[in-house]
């Protein structure tokens, strides 16, 4: 075959896997869940979930992102850890940005992911994050939309201080960064706990649900996302927005969650 042929061959192919590395890492697909309860408020609660951002940019101001967000019309917006790195310093600029447009959409509620508990900075960072219209809830819990709404420091999610806060009537739903602990969540009594984390496996294993590693579970784990149940409670993980030490997803796109519990 003529060299230049074989060149342009290769060069086409290059090109094509550059573009779908482009968009595996910054064409946001939303997951559309519903979960059906006795205990729902009269006329249900539409959630948005986020997670692990990690100083991820779509747009400025992350304007893609609160974009989408706004189209699902959420009654709030969950983010459940890791919205920054625990390296870079530019990331709490990208989180306070983020904010400030999601608190325009929604009232938005935060935990702390593992990033956040290696940084030196959490306490200014949770400081800015309240300052720009955030509800942080470390091991707290507030009434919203006819629901408890409780969230979990996530350097306390192994001791289980989230037991405590389980207590009441109606529907509970519990922030938590890390998936791994669902029976402890479950037998805490929540109806329901939102995590991240786990990254979706980082690269996925194309055309199944399998992702390839996700840290605190090791090669091939089970809780990377989508919707798990342990006894009468559900589990919905998202797969998150960014990247941490592995830079880039594979047949694993950023991804915003919409949950819709209604009434059974």
């Amino acid at each position: 075959m003529n060299p230049i042929y074989i060149a342009l061959i290769c060069v086409a192919c290059v090109a094509l896997l550059a573009a779908f590395v482009i968009y595996s890492n910054n064409c946001i697909k939303i997951s559309r869940y519903k979960i059906e309860s006795e205990k729902a408020p009269d006329g249900g609660v539409k959630i948005v979930h986020l997670s692990d951002l990690h100083g991820k940019t779509f747009g400025r101001g992350n304007s893609r992102l609160v974009k989408r967000v706004k189209a699902l019309a959420p009654d709030f917006i969950a983010i459940t850890g890791d919205i920054i790195h625990k390296y870079r310093g530019r990331d709490i600029e990208v989180a306070l940005n983020t904010v400030v447009g999601l608190v325009k959409v929604a009232p938005v509620y935060y935990v702390s992911g593992n990033h956040e508990m290696r940084s030196t900075r959490y306490r200014y960072l949770r400081e800015k994050l309240a300052e720009a219209g955030a509800v942080v809830l470390d091991d707290e819990a507030v009434n919203t939309c006819g629901i408890t709404l409780v969230g979990v420091n996530c350097a306390h999610i192994k001791s289980g201080g989230f037991f405590a806060l389980s207590q009441g009537e109606g529907f509970k739903i519990l922030l938590a960064h890390l998936p791994q602990y669902i029976d402890r969540y479950a037998l805490a009594g929540y109806d329901l706990t939102l995590c991240g984390h786990a990254h979706g496996g980082q690269w996925r294993i194309p055309f199944t649900k399998i992702g390839v590693y996700a840290p605190g579970q090791g090669l091939f784990p089970k809780y990377t996302s989508g919707v798990h149940s342990c006894g009468n409670m559900r589990q919905v993980i998202s797969r998150g927005l960014g990247n941490s030490q592995c830079p880039l997803r594979l047949f694993n796109r950023p991804e915003i969650c919409f949950i819709q519990i209604i009434k059974s």
